[in-house]
């Protein structure tokens, strides 16, 4: 075998598509076409200089110290599998995939992230197709044959999960140019993160996971911490996309501690919010009908939550699949286990480098170490103290890592000496008496024990963070322990380049960093141990307090959406903070920090969790100071206000606002008066609103305060409006955009246009109606309130549709109602299904029309909901001219047709319905 090439090199994979389906149509035939493939294959690489690294299979491993040459082999190898003459039935179609990077050797092969790229490459083709990387395309692309073009074919994530790449398909007037979609990981909506790293190894593994799934409903991936359950359940389901058309979705349950949240956290991955309504009834709806795979990864702290979601969602939805990571079974019926096994180490007896590099541990290591060592190789003078640290770290990929991680500053045969120094106790009794998670937590532990002191401290203390942190918050908390210098970034780096902090990939205007849950379970008994626990959550409870209540002042003004975004990236810390706040007996803290997130909680759709939160508070807010306890009361009622309970609303703001008046806050005051006022208007004591609005408008007016002046504005117009008062609504709500504009309230500027539109839809000013509508609408979208986005978006159909635009009136009404069966909102996906009869039948599909007020007057009357006051006059319109349309025997079988669905049923059926909006008539038919 000639020697592997070095430096830049170009990776060459090819693999006969179908061969399984080939093997059954030829059987015995199959070995002589398989070795006149390769017989035809091998010549031609080894002609164009290329150096075969290995076969397996019906696949070639080659690789090419020059890019040019690899392409012009790849087309070569394809026109002469197209002219050979193949057996009958014998159809050979190989897909070939290029991509060209560093040459890390090990042994008599290559390892490292660009062989991996090449692979998968490769894997997203088909049969006669040639895929390039973007590297291979530019090194190439100026030494082709005139005769031979690359065709751009846009980024893509393949499915090594790492960042996106753009790749190029090679053409040639001889060959075939028109192939389907590429076996990326578009195929399928997704959420799995990128990976820095490569997948070593596990393809047996793989395959079983692969094979278990297709039958099973529930797998769990079990093992201790730090086998490589997460990243193996992440490589299945990328595998797995094209299996699952409505998604793969991970949910990390890391860095929860409440079970309540498991199935809230579940529906965030999704992108579902649920203003009011359980999370569990949410994520039914959503998933009854679809055919998508979950990944519940770190399930083991949440094992009762998460068996009784699983149960729950495998019963009403029988197209999902449920992946589970847990160091223990959930214990649900029907639940498939799959071991996670360690990666297999060498053979003691192997010392030589071929025989360590046959062991997928060795492998991970080798690999591993080259990026904190570029150039580091598996040799003949390493191998053996390689093999020794892959065994006695029993092939724990964690424990791997964190060993590779020390041959920046140790030398391969000095970490296998302090392994077997560490490990002595461990491997003095039986192994089988031993649980797996001591081998993990002596591995993390020698790495504990090679810190130094200052870098010890500060790893126990980064344990109080969930979710991760930011530079910024990892000093504003250390430092007021004292775990941490004036230059903290230094500290944090070393922990970093030891493998025990991680840098968050994103493009944020913070970089994050977290710790490995496993790492952060380590570090936490160790900080209770120090003495040091006690201080660290009171720092960090005054840290994100702080944080809070500045973002508090910020959330009203021109910054808003940047706020909403730090406070989002920081819901866990939120999280931990008030669940300390549960039984510390500083109450204050947690009642300061619950009434400073309201107005996050309100805007973001966290309406249930925040209500939650502060019921818990409510009963010991006694404790805490009058301030801090008016200040929560009026959060409480402004989220119960949002959840329609009238009376706690009242209750709430009134108790509220007497404790306000009592302690003269007269800025909280003016907010009960406002919530009061919105509260008898929705009511329909528009007497008493009117009171209360005016009262809060003095008042602010008064206090200075512009943005409650504003709001009080707002609610008078509000009121005005309510009671059929048009102009006096007008010059309210105008003059309260004035204020709003000029403070660069986002939320609240969209929320009042809204209302100045439905005026000037009232009074007939269509174009006026839709400017507002549109302009609300850019400005939700920006910071991300999905309930107000799918009511913008039913107030401007309505608009465009009396315009006569009935197709976007359509599509408008279908996105509304895809927010809305998100939100779980069910009144709200009711007023979408009379929307969309209306719409249908106004594009004449009156057929379908007459389904859709079928289901409606069904749904409607199944939640006792009245015809919406928005569509009452148009629906009675258009059920009236549909019926004239289709004849009464026709229109009672469609109305029937809708009458019987589910409301799962009729929203897939609302859903579908954009092509025919499309095939309808231009403008529709109104």
């Amino acid at each position: 075998m000639p020697a592997l090439p070095t430096g830049t090199v170009t990776f060459l994979f090819t693999d006969i598509e179908g061969s399984t389906r080939l093997l059954q149509t030829l059987g015995d035939r199959y070995p002589a076409v398989l070795a006149a493939h390769d017989d035809l294959l091998r010549r031609i690489f080894r002609a164009a200089g290329g150096v075969e690294v290995s076969t397996a299979g019906d696949s070639f491993f080659v690789v090419f110290p020059v890019a040019a040459h690899a392409v012009a082999a790849a087309v070569a190898a394809q026109r002469a599998i197209a002219a050979h003459a193949w057996p009958e039935g014998a159809g050979v179609r190989v897909r070939i995939g290029l991509h060209t990077g560093e040459a890390v050797r090990s042994a008599d092969t290559y390892v490292g992230l660009d062989v991996h790229r090449a692979a998968r490459v490769c894997a997203a083709g088909h049969g006669g197709q040639i895929l390039l990387s973007e590297a291979t395309a530019a090194l190439a692309a100026h030494d082709l044959p005139e005769d031979l073009s690359l065709v751009d074919l846009g980024p893509h994530r393949l499915k090594d999960l790492q960042r996106p790449e753009r790749l190029f398909q090679a053409t040639h007037p001889a060959l075939p140019s028109a192939f389907p979609p590429l076996r990326s990981m578009d195929v399928a909506p997704n959420n799995l993160p990128v990976q820095i790293t490569s997948f070593v190894g596990r393809d047996a593994e793989m395959a079983e996971v692969k094979h278990l799934l297709a039958s099973a409903r529930l797998l769990t991936l079990r093992g201790p911490g730090g086998a490589g359950k997460t990243r193996l359940a992440l490589q299945a389901a990328a595998d797995l996309l094209d299996r699952f058309p409505d998604g793969v979705w991970l949910v990390d349950l890391a860095p929860l501690r409440e079970p309540e949240l498991v199935a809230q956290t579940v529906a965030g991955a999704l992108g579902v919010r649920e203003p009011g309504r359980p999370p569990q009834d949410v994520l039914t709806e959503v998933l009854r009908e679809r055919t998508a795979l979950l990944v519940l990864d770190n399930c083991e702290h949440l094992l009762a939550a998460c068996a009784a979601l699983c149960t729950v969602l495998l019963q009403v939805a029988p197209g999902l699949r449920i992946l589970a990571t847990s160091r223990e079974p959930l214990g649900v019926a029907g639940e498939r286990l799959f071991t996670v096994p360690p990666l297999p180490v060498p053979d003691p007896r192997a010392a030589d480098a071929d025989g360590v590099a046959r062991s997928a541990a060795a492998r991970l290591f080798v690999e591993r170490a080259s990026l904190y060592r570029p150039g580091f190789a598996l040799t003949a003078e390493n191998a053996r103290a390689i093999g020794e640290i892959a065994r006695r770290l029993d092939g724990i990929p964690l424990a791997i890592e964190l060993a590779a991680a020390r041959t920046r500053v140790l030398s391969v045969q000095e970490i296998a000496t302090r392994l077997e120094d560490r490990f002595r106790l461990l491997t003095g009794g039986p192994r089988s008496s031993l649980p797996h998670h001591q081998t993990l937590e002596a591995a993390i532990e020698w790495s504990y024990d090679l810190l130094a002191e200052d870098e010890r401290r500060l790893f126990r203390h980064l344990s109080v963070f969930a979710g991760g942190f930011t530079l910024e918050t990892a000093e504003g908390v250390c430092r007021a322990t004292g775990a941490a210098p004036p230059d903290i970034l230094d500290l944090l780096a070393r922990l970093i380049d030891k493998s025990l902090v991680m840098v968050e990939p994103g493009e944020g205007r913070q970089t994050r960093y977290r710790m490995l849950e496993t790492l952060r379970q380590f570090a936490m008994p160790r900080l209770v141990a120090s003495g040091e626990a006690d201080a660290a959550r009171r720092a960090h409870r005054a840290f994100f307090l702080q944080l809070a209540e500045e973002a508090e002042l910020r959330l009203q003004g021109p910054e808003q959406k940047l706020w909403l975004d730090r406070l989002e990236a920081e819901h866990d810390n939120f999280r931990t903070a008030l669940e300390w706040s549960r039984t510390d007996p500083d109450v204050e803290t947690g009642v300061r920090l619950a009434g400073a997130l309201w107005w996050f909680w309100e805007v973001r759709g966290y309406w249930t969790e925040g209500w939650r939160w502060m019921n818990e508070l409510l009963p010991r807010a006694h404790a805490a100071s009058a301030a801090a306890r008016v200040k929560l009361l009026n959060a409480a009622a402004g989220l119960a206000l949002r959840l329609d309970d009238f009376e706690r609303v009242e209750a709430l703001a009134s108790e509220a606002l007497a404790l306000s008046r009592d302690v003269n806050d007269r800025r909280t005051e003016a907010s009960c008066l406002v919530i009061l006022g919105i509260h008898a208007c929705r009511t329909e004591n528009y007497g008493k609103a009117e009171v209360l609005g005016g009262e809060g408008l003095t008042l602010a007016t008064q206090l200075g305060d512009n943005v409650a002046t504003a709001w009080a504005r707002a609610t008078l117009g509000f009121v005005a409006r309510s009671k059929g008062e048009a102009e006096k609504a007008q010059a309210l709500l105008e003059e309260s955009l004035r204020q709003l504009t000029a403070l660069g309230h986002t939320w609240a500027i969209a929320i009042v246009s809204i209302n100045l539109g439905q005026l000037a839809r009232d009074r007939g000013d269509l174009p006026g109606a839709v400017a507002f509508f549109e302009e609300a609408l850019v400005r939700l979208r920006q910071i991300g309130d999905r309930s107000y986005i799918a009511y913008g978006e039913l107030n401007l159909g309505i608009a465009v549709s009396a315009m006569g635009d009935h197709r976007r009136a359509m599509e408008l009404y279908q996105d509304c109602l895809a927010l809305r069966r998100d939100l779980g909102e069910k009144r709200g996906i009711v007023t979408c299904l009379a929307a969309l009869g209306c719409a249908a039948a106004s594009l004449g599909t009156y057929d379908r029309a007459a389904a859709l007020f079928g289901a409606f007057e069904t749904q409607r009357e199944a939640i006792g909901a009245p015809v919406p006051a928005l569509f009452r006059a148009e629906y009675e319109r258009q059920r009236q001219r549909t019926r004239a349309a289709l004849g009464e025997a026709a229109f009672e079988r469609a109305l029937a047709r809708g009458q019987a669905m589910s409301m799962d049923e009729a929203i897939v059926y609302a859903l579908e319905g954009t092509a025919v909006a499309a095939a309808a008539t231009e403008g529709g038919r109104a």
